[in-house]
């Protein structure tokens, strides 16, 4: 009678063989995972700056807080969003004149994304309109730095 079946040795090969695949996949997915989660900033953040402009094109002035130009951004299972005041900027420089009110736009992490750590920030700056009217610009800045610019690279394409 002939025996058959795996001998030892065939199923040991075939575990390192699952271990292996299993050390190179596991990390590349939890950073797909996390880049998907982040995925959301990108498109916020341009919806923000969009309406921005249409507010500053129609009223042909000042920029608006979030209520003025229709933005409305519920918070997420993975970012709490928030208007930002730009008049009190941490270094006190930033001054938009005649504006009353949060016309900035940030996103904050309510946990780790990969690299990317628990509270970091996305944040939209605007500058450069005044009473007298003139050009809006945007400038997208994260508060952890380049630990979290692989996970949305959309969004430094918004500083302008």
């Amino acid at each position: 009678m002939k025996k058959q079946g795996f001998t030892l040795i065939e199923l040991m090969v075939v575990i390192v063989i699952m271990g292996i695949l299993a050390a190179v996949a596991v990390p590349k997915l939890f950073g797909m995972i996390a880049k998907s989660k982040a995925s959301e900033v990108g498109p916020a953040a341009g919806e923000y700056v969009k309406l921005q402009d249409a507010y500053v094109a129609e009223t042909g002035v000042y920029v608006g807080n979030w209520a003025k130009i229709g933005y409305t951004m519920g918070n997420t299972t993975v970012f709490t969003y928030d208007d930002i005041d730009l008049k009190t900027g941490t270094n006190g420089t930033t001054s938009i004149v005649g504006l009353s009110g949060k016309v900035g736009w940030q996103a904050k992490a309510i946990a780790a994304l990969n690299d990317c750590p628990k509270d970091a920030t996305w944040s939209i700056k605007v500058s450069g309109n005044s009473s007298s009217g003139g050009a809006v610009t945007y400038e997208a800045v994260y508060s952890a730095g380049s630990k979290c610019d692989p996970l949305t690279p959309s969004f430094k394409k918004l500083t302008r």
